[in-house]
């Protein structure tokens, strides 16, 4: 068994993760000759996935990128969009003018010198993100991170997407299929047979026997069939720490065809939860993230209701039935288990904010592919390092959510007191609280290569929340002039990109009509 080499791997699951971890495995293990690894992915054709719009991370361009994927093509088919960041309304405080910016541009002159330092001068007149980066300017005229001579992948501002998370299940299927040559078999899975110690052998369906394999990857799901149901392998809950355990999600229609599409996925808190308002193409995605012990389902469901009207949505009455997710926020103590691989939300899901979920499965399935073991006897360092880095990876996502509730000053329920309670803050956000009283975020506070959030994001929602610094001696790069340099550097690239870009409905009509050049 151990000498055993890796030529075939089974995915049970199809949706994002399912298709993208087998997109990025089959497109990585392949010469000229064709592929040098059998991918199979097991789909059972009676479960469907929910397409309420989905956010995703800058990585995912490059990840469509590598497995081959025209964005022209990816734009049209999954009503997808681009999203230069985050804007959360009402966070702070319960008021209309109380919003902030979460740009995926980092700030100009970053790493340079201390803005933070620089700015607090103007703390008053203007916010951090609006005074260090150009990007929130764009996203409130509404327009576009590229021309539409920018060919595929290329940027003028970094940027991410909005898609239809069940339509990119569809594409990337095809994609896989007919161009990396994945195998598909659609049919249910019975149960699992295992060799004698221990290892899955191949995983038993009703049409198509025994699908044998040498690596299994759980792509399952809540339900974690592998990883949680046959292996047993626990969650680590941090229900403790992050209260949100049920969404309600709804499709709403634009008012006209031509309407303006949101440049960011907007984010508003309400008094047990938060709501997501995401811009795609054709219709926007709604969902209200909230807690269970802090309101009641009906009222969470009328929330969202008086949310959809008051945003320029169709009355109450005509918004149809939202679809009920169920949220238990944590991770699997391990996600790679003898020789299967949970991948996606079979790994674990805390909740939506600030889109983490996607980002974790490109990842997971990155490292999967340029870790992939040649034998059996390889799988055991390779999985104690896998899992070391998503058990890191979980704790950094749940801290940097966290900080977004602990910032919060809202004192209109217990939901936002109960989140500022300090037995509900982890140690290390503890600590990097007392520490980032004394000096702003840094490269040294978050140490690994692949951060899902880098040391930017942390002063984005520090700065934007009100969090000061206390007053420190002065230090060779507290260079207040040097920051106003870069102040004015970042505004000047904001007066000149503004008349320069489209508007965000005007790329995205283009691209659907003619297409972007490539490289």
């Amino acid at each position: 068994m151990l000498d055993k080499v890796v030529r075939h791997v089974v995915i049970v699951g199809g949706g994002s993760a399912g298709w993208l971890t087998a997109a990025v495995l089959a497109a990585e293990h392949r010469n000229a000759d064709g592929p040098t690894l059998q991918v199979t992915l097991l789909e059972s054709p009676d479960v469907p996935t929910i397409g309420v719009g989905e956010g995703t991370w800058p990585t995912m361009r490059d990840t469509l990128r590598k497995i081959g994927v025209r964005e022209s093509d990816f734009v049209r088919e999954c009503d997808a969009t681009f999203k230069q960041g985050s804007r959360f309304a009402r966070w702070t405080h319960d008021e209309a003018s109380d919003a902030y910016d979460h740009p995926f541009v980092l700030p100009t002159g970053y790493g340079e010198t201390n803005l933070v330092a620089g700015w607090l001068p103007h703390a008053g007149q203007v916010g951090f993100a609006e005074c260090v980066s150009f990007q929130p300017h764009l996203c409130a005229a509404g327009r576009a991170p590229k021309q539409l001579a920018t060919p595929e992948y290329a940027a003028v501002a970094n940027y991410a997407y909005h898609l239809d998370a069940a339509k990119l299940g569809v594409f990337l299927r095809r994609h896989c299929i007919e161009v990396l040559g994945v195998r598909h078999v659609s049919d249910h899975m019975l149960g699992v047979n295992a060799h004698d110690n221990g290892d899955i052998a191949s995983l038993q369906t009703r049409d198509h026997g025994a699908l044998e394999a040498d690596l299994f990857v759980d792509c399952t799901g809540m339900r974690a069939l592998l990883i949680g149901e046959h292996y047993g392998v626990p969650r680590v809950s941090c229900s403790e720490v992050l209260f949100n355990d049920r969404a309600l999600a709804v499709q709403v229609p634009y008012a006209t065809p031509d309407a303006a599409i949101a440049c960011q996925t907007l984010s508003t808190a309400q008094r047990a939860g938060w709501i997501w308002d995401i811009g795609l193409s054709a219709r926007r995605g709604v969902g209200h993230v909230y807690s269970s012990a802090h309101t009641s389902d009906d009222e969470a469901e009328a929330t969202l209701r008086r949310y959809i009207e008051a945003s320029g949505g169709p009355r109450a009455e005509q918004v149809g039935s939202p679809a009920r997710l169920m949220i238990q926020p944590g991770y699997r103590q391990t996600a790679w288990h003898r020789n299967c691989v949970a991948i996606g939300l079979s790994s674990g899901f805390v909740e939506p904010l600030e889109a983490s979920s996607l980002v974790l499965v490109e990842l997971a399935a990155t490292m999967l592919s340029e870790q992939l073991p040649a034998t059996r006897a390889a799988m055991e360092p390779l999985a104690r390092r896998f899992n070391d880095s998503f058990a890191y990876r979980w704790q950094r996502v749940i801290d940097f959510l966290k900080l977004h509730y602990v910032l919060s000053q809202r004192e209109d329920s217990d939901y936002w007191r109960d989140h500022r309670r300090d037995d509900t803050l982890t140690d290390s956000l503890r600590t990097l609280l007392a520490l980032w009283k004394q000096q702003p975020p840094s490269r040294y506070d978050l140490p690994r290569i692949e951060e899902v959030f880098p040391s930017a994001s942390y002063q984005y929602i520090l700065y934007g929340m009100g969090f000061r610094p206390e007053p420190r001696a002065a230090r060779r790069d507290d260079d207040p002039a040097r920051a106003e340099g870069y102040f004015r550097e970042a505004a000047e690239l904001a007066r000149r990109m503004l008349p320069a870009l489209p508007t965000h409905r005007a790329l995205v009509d283009h691209i659907k009509a003619h297409g972007l050049s490539t490289l």
